[in-house]
């Protein structure tokens, strides 16, 4: 039967030659599944700024469906849809901004979360004094597991 090349962006196989490869790496359908894929990881200023030079798609905002999807010419953004990708665009650019002039880590960092969860940690120790609370408390390095030797599959010599 031969070698077969699966493309991952169509998710389908083929018989792996080069005429076959050429045709299918060239196809309609094989670029518009590349760009799809592709689009998936744009960050939001490019689709802020694509999405801002189109104009309204008139089918899309009148019936709320489009025949071409994807592929259309047009937006399929409301309003508010551009007014939150501006909102989190600008949002980006100040976190950006404040990482570049060495700000102070912005709240609801790691930092508040590790004395989060040593309160948290110092509270169930308190209340109950199992081992599951103790054993919580260390570190794993600090763990020490004692496990019976000789169990199944394990030689003792």
């Amino acid at each position: 039967m031969g070698k077969r090349y699966f493309c991952d962006y169509c998710d389908r196989s083929f018989q792996d030659n080069l005429h076959n490869r050429k045709k299918h790496l060239n196809g309609v359908q094989h670029l518009r599944a590349k760009r799809v894929w592709y689009d998936l990881f744009r960050d939001a200023a490019a689709i802020l700024q694509e999405e801002q030079t189109k104009k309204p798609c008139r089918k899309f905002l009148q019936t709320g469906q489009c025949d071409f999807g994807s592929n259309c010419r047009f937006s399929h953004m409301t309003e508010q849809d551009l007014e939150k990708l501006s909102a989190q665009v600008q949002g980006e650019q100040r976190s950006k901004e404040l990482q570049q002039e060495g700000a102070d880590v912005p709240p609801g960092t790691i930092e508040d979360w590790l004395e989060k969860r040593a309160k948290r940690l110092s509270a169930a120790q308190s209340n109950s004094g199992s081992i599951c609370s103790t054993m919580l408390m260390k570190s794993p390095s600090q763990l020490i597991l004692h496990l019976p030797t000789g169990g199944p599959g394990v030689e003792t010599h």
